[in-house]
């Protein structure tokens, strides 16, 4: 299940889905793509999409500005189940 969400752009995290336009795609769902890295640099954030060396996008945005994501919920790794001691 994921979480189609409007928050401000200094929430934004890893792993968040921002779309980029309709660019050369005709389905809109090539459109999201993930961020790899957020930082704040003079007051406004700054998020990569792609790798930082190789071809990535940019998006300034300022820290307030309202921004939809995509967002997955996080894994919880499975705790292994606890057999009851049995005394005998």
């Amino acid at each position: 299940m994921t979480n189609k969400l409007t928050i401000a752009a200094s929430e934004v995290c890893v792993n968040d889905h921002i779309y980029n336009g309709t660019g050369t795609n005709a389905y809109p769902t090539f459109a999201w793509e993930t961020v790899t890295e957020a930082h704040a640099e003079d007051g406004l954030i700054l998020l990569i999409t792609g790798n930082i060396k190789g071809p990535h996008g940019e998006f300034w945005l300022e820290a307030d500005e309202q921004i939809t994501v995509i967002r997955y919920p996080t894994e919880v790794a499975p705790t292994e189940a606890k057999r009851p001691k049995s005394e005998h």
